[in-house]
């Protein structure tokens, strides 16, 4: 499948801001109920862009919620889900433990569940069964809602990436492929390191969406062996924090991301609508006719 070339993110949707505590919280404040989100979402869907990259946050189960009242209205809006949300397991874990953190977040039907409820340990054979379930308990919100590309959050990918257990990056493609019809991708903060063990595990031009902006802003490894791998290894890139967080002009920083010419989506987030109109026109007025028409 050929991606978007523009894709909407949702940090600013929950108070995320890699540069400013003062404009997370400002963001935090304008979007804290969903009417303000979806006002947004409106408005960025009458520009014409059409995906919404977001979380499995809680707060997206009431989007998704609000977007099935209204198929006809949101009829060409896909979403391409990102999980786990880290935050919601990480404050499960640190209030009830690792056992029955993962306890609450599977269904009770699960086989799995069974032995850990019994006291029996997770062999690593089973690993592959938690992963599935997980990745199912994730995407109930999502039920009705049209997701062709789900992806694995940087927190995992690059986890898995440390551990050596890149068989859990081959299982969660397998289920997304299997269970959902969809693409699966990944993101990371180590884009040539990922890109590595994919190929070993059979992953053949995987979407993988990474950090690529002007400065080496979060970009394990350094601007140069991003260009470098961009420019020569066969996968679908979709860039993030193409703005480094605000430390690049837009004009400067979409420039310098439609220079690199094998990048096919960019996601961005915008807390108004006339920076979403501003960035989608210099994507627009940057890119190349094809990737643009």
């Amino acid at each position: 499948m050929t991606m978007e070339r523009i894709l909407f993110g949702d940090n600013q949707f929950f108070g995320i801001n890699h540069m400013s505590d003062e404009h997370a919280r400002k963001l935090a404040i304008q979007f804290q109920n969903n009417d303000a989100v979806m006002d947004m979402l409106d408005g960025v869907l009458d520009e014409g862009i059409e995906v919404l990259m977001c979380t499995t946050h809680e707060r997206i189960a009431g989007i998704c919620a609000i977007i099935r009242r209204n198929p006809a209205r949101y009829r060409k809006l896909k979403l391409y889900p990102c999980m786990p949300y880290a935050h919601k397991y990480a404050n499960a874990v640190s209030e009830l433990g690792m056992i029955e953190a993962v306890k609450q977040f599977l269904p009770s039907d699960t086989p799995i569940l069974s032995a850990m409820k019994s006291g029996l340990a997770v062999a690593r054979k089973d690993v592959d069964v938690l992963i599935r379930a997980l990745i199912d308990a994730e995407m109930k919100m999502f039920e009705g809602i049209h997701t062709p590309v789900i992806f694995l959050q940087n927190v995992v990918t690059d986890l898995a990436l440390g551990l050596g257990f890149h068989g859990a990056l081959r299982t969660f493609a397998h289920h997304v492929r299997d269970a959902y019809d969809a693409e699966p991708g990944f993101i990371t903060m180590n884009l040539p390191l990922l890109l590595d063990a994919l190929e070993g595990v059979g992953i053949d031009n995987p979407i993988v969406c990474a950090n690529i902006n002007k400065i080496g802003f979060r970009m394990c490894g350094g601007l140069e062996a991003y260009e470098d791998v961009v420019a020569t290894r066969s996968f679908r890139a979709v860039a993030m924090s193409v703005f480094a967080s605000g430390a690049i002009a837009p004009a400067e920083a979409i420039e310098y991301v439609c220079a690199q010419q094998k990048i096919e989506s960019i996601v961005f987030g915008a807390s108004s609508l006339r920076n979403v109109r501003q960035t989608k026109q210099l994507i627009e007025r940057f890119s190349a006719p094809a990737l643009v028409s």
